[in-house]
């Protein structure tokens, strides 16, 4: 989400004013209700995990409300952009909203993305023998995730040095990927949904986008100062190559963007470039 990151006093709005103030954090908390129905839906999976074709052999089921809750993710992605423009469109910026937007993003795109890490999960081991009657212990490493989105946004919240960079991958970005997931195994692209319910992966992908969240290492802010292209060449690199395989992969190009983003921020000359504390001027920033 994007603020411009002031000390704006909201807490005692007066007429239609105050009211407009609050437009964005409407959007805000819209967000947080879409990651409690993508929750909602990804833990209503009906009865069946594994179908059998008619040559007996085992497929792989995933249950239609699993890939609506990935959708009311992106959703969720959608009007947490737009509450970040409402907020610099009405000047309503404050430390409230700020803290109302962690905590929503905490919802959608780190526990609702953690059901979903839960349920392929359940969902790859049941394509073993006795796969329905896998132990809970074996599923609860996908909250792993959820408890280093919670611990990157906490950090992002005391922190006065994340402006043209961050520290650690967003949230939202890594909420996306994981919700692209389902969607994937659901359309079967390239025949790889196999990849995405094998536990051994998921649990590897799991350790990668925690660590990728908590580490220390700086990532490309995806915002432009101006538009010029020598200032913002990665970035446009970025957005044709992203344009380009959403239209040739579809869903598939979720990770292929993720992947090239990792990228273009270790060339990013803003990688490692030690940053300015904030002052009391706006400035812009993105969760």
């Amino acid at each position: 989400m994007l603020y411009n990151k002031r000390n704006d006093d909201l807490s005692s709005p007066t007429g239609g004013q105050g009211a407009m103030k609050q437009i964005p954090n409407v959007f805000t908390l819209l967000n947080l209700i879409f990651g409690c129905i993508a929750i909602v839906l990804i833990l209503q999976t009906g009865e069946a995990i594994v179908q059998l074709d008619d040559t007996g052999a085992s497929q792989v089921f995933l249950p239609e409300k699993i890939w609506w809750g990935a959708l009311f993710i992106y959703a969720a992605a959608i009007v947490d952009f737009f509450d970040g423009f409402l907020a610099r469109l009405f000047k309503a910026s404050s430390e409230m909203g700020k803290q109302l937007d962690s905590l929503s993003d905490v919802v959608s795109f780190g526990i609702a993305p953690g059901m979903i890490l839960y349920q392929l999960l359940r969902v790859g081991y049941a394509q073993g023998d006795n796969g329905l009657d896998v132990s809970t212990i074996a599923l609860l490493p996908a909250f792993i995730y959820s408890a280093a989105v919670a611990w990157r946004l906490a950090k992002f919240n005391i922190s006065t040095t994340q402006t043209d960079s961050f520290m650690g991958v967003p949230s939202p970005a890594t909420g996306l990927l994981i919700a692209s997931f389902p969607l994937i195994v659901w359309y079967q692209y390239f025949e790889i949904q196999t990849f995405f319910i094998n536990p051994l992966i998921l649990y590897a992908l799991i350790a990668i986008i925690s660590y990728l969240l908590v580490c220390n290492r700086r990532f490309m802010a995806f915002k432009f100062k101006d538009f010029s292209f020598k200032n913002n060449i990665l970035k446009y690199a970025l957005l044709v190559i992203g344009v380009l395989s959403i239209f040739l992969l579809k869903w598939l190009a979720v990770p292929l963007i993720f992947i090239l983003y990792l990228i273009i921020s270790i060339f990013s000359k803003e990688q490692g470039v030690a940053e300015k504390h904030l002052t009391t001027e706006t400035k812009e920033i993105t969760v």
